[in-house]
């Protein structure tokens, strides 16, 4: 018996543009839809800025502790419609100094109360923005191929972006913006150590992509440290003890954004260097798990460390510039202004007052709490700097 040989299906010509469409929208026109409903500008609060708190505000340096756009896959070099934070809006707003934070998983349904590590929505984020295939399944690899965006976006920036990795790098850089504000320096940051994949000898790749600030934890809890919106919100656990050293030799700051009561408590006795708390909200003036008891801000205000306020309604407990300022206010007179920076959480899926163009609407609401010209600069962005300057690792001779 002879068999016929099988047939080769064909698909009709309208199936298979069909199927190209389909990717094609969700390759391209899915991240974009996403990043628009997640990172809203709100609706202008309260009457416009002040000649004089504009003039001021052309007189700062800006530096931002926290902002998550290497997340969305926009080229930040161009000035975007969407979200908070690209380098000509970063310009227009002051901003001299931005760290870049890199998301590497988060869970579904995020909440501030209690989040497993069972699930990633990051995952189809990074299918959609076709980052590299390696990339889908291992976080390592996710915040070394986003550390790779943005140094070739500063290669590609004719000076407007410069990454900075060490104290010499920065000292350079502002050299230079004195004479020419137009230019940003980008410092990486990694929000969470789950990149590490458990490994604590994997600081050092981390370090090497650019790397200079990490937090123990995000929204769970991981290998190395509990999280205060996680399961258990335990404490370091010895992978992460190895962790802190293996950063500590490096000269890496240590965030404590996120981190459990226990973890900040471990940290801080363990600590031989100041720390940060890169975004947060303080119970003070808006209590609820996120933001930092002042207790904490006490402990941390000892240890020499820095405190960014964050802007968006979980931290602030308000929707315009006046309750950012409330916080900012209400930190300084507990810890010190010195110890007091910003912290945007631009790009972090949040809603905030205004993207980074309209950073004078925080000088303004500064100069309505009371602050004078001096300790708006050193809010601003003066603080962090010397901060920055400080406890940024010395340059590595070859």
């Amino acid at each position: 018996m002879t068999i016929p040989p099988m047939r080769r299906r064909r698909w009709p010509w309208w199936c298979l543009g069909g199927v190209s469409v389909a990717l094609l929208v969700f390759c391209f026109g899915v991240p974009p839809i996403v990043e628009g409903l997640m990172n809203r500008v709100g609706p202008p609060v309260g009457a416009p800025v002040p000649a004089a708190a504009h003039a001021l505000h052309q007189q700062l340096r800006v530096a931002d502790l926290h902002a998550d756009p290497l997340l969305w896959g926009r080229n930040l070099l161009h000035r975007s419609s969407r979200g908070h934070v690209d380098v000509p809006r970063l310009i227009e707003g002051r901003v001299a100094v931005q760290l870049f934070s890199v998301v590497s998983k988060s869970p579904r349904g995020l909440n501030i109360e209690r989040n497993d590590d069972d699930s990633d929505s990051i995952t189809l984020l990074a299918m959609a923005q076709r980052w590299p295939p390696a990339s889908w399944f291992s976080l390592r690899q996710r915040a070394l191929y986003q550390a790779g965006r943005l140094t070739r976006m500063a290669a590609e920036s004719d000076g407007a972006l410069v990454v900075v990795r060490s104290r010499e790098d920065l000292q350079a850089f502002l050299a230079d913006h004195a004479g020419d504000p137009r230019r940003v320096a980008g410092i990486l940051a990694l929000e969470g150590a789950q990149v590490l994949e458990g490994d604590p000898a994997a600081v050092d790749p981390m370090f090497a992509a650019g790397y200079r600030m990490m937090s123990p934890t995000h929204f769970f809890d991981t290998e190395m440290a509990g999280s205060a919106h996680g399961v258990e919100k335990g404490g370091l656990t010895a992978a992460g003890r190895q962790m802190l050293a293996r950063m500590a030799s490096l000269g890496m700051i240590v965030d404590l954004a996120h981190a459990a009561p226990a973890t900040v408590d471990q940290v801080l006795a363990l600590a031989q260097r100041p720390v940060v708390v890169s975004h947060t909200g303080v119970r003070g003036t808006c209590d609820n798990r996120r933001n930092l008891t002042d207790a904490q801000l006490d402990a941390i205000a000892a240890n020499g460390g820095l405190v960014g306020i964050g802007f968006w309604p979980t931290a602030a407990c308000g929707e315009d510039a006046a309750a950012i300022a409330r916080a900012i206010r209400y930190t300084a007179d507990r810890i010190g202004l010195h110890h007091v920076a910003l912290g945007s959480d631009f790009d972090g899926a949040v809603t905030t007052p205004f993207d980074a163009t309209g950073l004078p609407r925080l000088t303004a609401a500064l100069q309505a709490e009371g602050f004078d010209a001096g300790a708006i600069a050193r809010i601003m962005g003066e603080n962090q700097i010397d901060f920055l300057l400080q406890n940024l690792p010395a340059a590595v001779t070859p």
